[in-house]
């Protein structure tokens, strides 16, 4: 099996509707040219009205440069420039027409979606907050929910709980709606919440069956759950419809794997041969090479990913068990260094030392991997075997003998060879 499903995380993009869509959703002007507004105005709202952008742009530029501070004009440049993709004006008229009257929800509102598509998260969130404070009449209740959900759109990475909390608001606003329920399950995902999550998954995949975002929203949270045939029930449901789903033939593969399932290592050749550049697949296709007992293949592949991240501890890790599979310990060693000093925290790290460490008889650095290891993960019958045989090279016969029973007690048979092993050393060390 994969050694983490946390992989999936890495290649499925956000399922719920993506910033940079909200974020082109323009605030539309005002449907109606006000009576007390110029002709010059009413012709150019016409034209804006026929998204007519240049004409329209044209007779509003002509406009404000004798009327510089008309608020309405200012937002209908901006509008225009927005639709035109020229940001930085639009930004500016925004900003003009809310120096001109700060009360305009549509400007801060469009400023905010603009700043968000730009990826300038803190200064949207600033003119969303604002737009959430302000009225428009009878369209306000609308706007101030559009901004509710902008804004739980920028906090979703950086605050989930603050999302949520953004969420609510504009349901209190306006009736929930389908891309409401998909941001609060991937919010409830990310909060851990996984029953919350999976209720708000299934309620939209019974009511939209070729979803592929709800799809691999379930998906994950029944890999989570270890739930793998019911996830593959789903993936495979879903990929009748979308076969070349890179996100989706993932995590297929994924759950393959977790199954055993020889399927896997094809489906994700493939997947690999379609993206060759995608280094998330590339890594799961290293693991799944390696699980499978192709360890020459797979390090083929963690050496590519390591050119390029050459201090990532997981493809380290991963290239170092490899080299074990091969036998190449003096070279694992090395590698099993730099996943320890780049990932001191990680158990596979200090194990692989350990086991690699004790290969090439540096019996006393083995010792010293097992004791940092022993912080974060419990012993094991391997664990047991390397204290045991570290102690006895260092000549260290009452504590080799300890770890031999220990092992002894923890490996019940699984281990025949090691086992045959540990009761000579005992017999031989209780002679000594």
């Amino acid at each position: 099996m994969l050694r983490s499903v946390s992989l999936f995380v890495c290649l499925s993009a956000s399922t719920a509707l993506p910033l940079s869509v909200l974020a082109q959703q323009q605030v539309a002007p005002a449907s109606a040219p006000s009576n007390t507004s110029s002709p010059q105005l009413q012709e150019a709202e016409a034209l804006l009205a026929q998204s007519n952008w240049k004409a329209a742009s044209d007779k509003l530029n002509a406009y404000l440069s004798a009327n510089p501070s008309d608020t309405r004009a200012l937002f209908d440049a901006g509008y225009a420039a927005d639709a035109q993709n020229h940001a930085d004006d639009a930004a500016a008229f925004y900003r003009r027409a809310i120096a001109a009257d700060n009360s305009m929800l549509e400007a801060h509102l469009s400023l905010g979606l603009l700043l968000a598509r730009q990826n300038k998260l803190d200064e949207a969130r600033t003119e969303l907050q604002a737009a959430t404070q302000l009225n428009a009449g009878e369209n306000g209740p609308s706007l101030r929910a559009r901004a509710w959900r902008a804004l739980a759109q920028v906090d979703r990475e950086s605050d989930p709980a603050a999302a949520s909390n953004d969420l609510i608001e504009a349901l209190k606003l306006t009736p929930e709606t389908p891309e409401d329920t998909l941001l609060a399950a991937e919010l409830a995902s990310s909060a851990g919440e996984w029953d919350a999550a999976e209720k708000a998954y299934r309620t939209l995949l019974a009511k939209d069956p070729k979803s592929t975002a709800v799809a691999a929203g379930l998906a994950h949270i029944l890999i989570v759950k270890k739930n793998y045939p019911e996830a593959e029930t789903v993936l495979r449901s879903a990929l009748a419809s979308t076969p070349n789903d890179p996100a989706l033939t993932a995590q297929l593969a994924l759950v393959l794997a977790a199954q055993d399932k020889g399927e896997a290592l094809p489906v994700l050749e493939k997947l690999h041969t379609d993206h060759p550049a995608d280094a998330s697949i590339t890594r799961m296709l290293a693991e799944i090479r390696a699980e499978a007992g192709d360890a020459a293949a797979s390090d083929q592949l963690y050496v590519a990913l390591l050119a390029a991240s050459p201090h990532d501890p997981e493809l380290l890790i991963g290239h170092g068990q490899n080299l074990i599979r091969l036998m190449h310990f003096a070279d694992a060693y090395q590698v099993f260094k730099q996943a320890t000093d780049a990932a001191p925290a990680n158990p596979d790290a200090w194990s692989g030392l350990a086991f690699a460490a004790s290969k090439t008889n540096r019996p006393s650095e083995a010792i010293h991997a097992l004791t940092v290891r022993s912080q974060f993960l419990p012993e094991s019958a391997s664990t047991y075997f390397l204290w045991a045989t570290s102690y006895d090279a260092l000549h260290d016969r009452a504590s080799a003998a300890a770890y031999y029973h220990h092992f002894l007690d923890a490996a019940q048979g699984k281990f025949p060879d090691q086992e045959w092993q540990a009761r000579q050393r005992l017999i031989a060390l209780n002679k000594k």
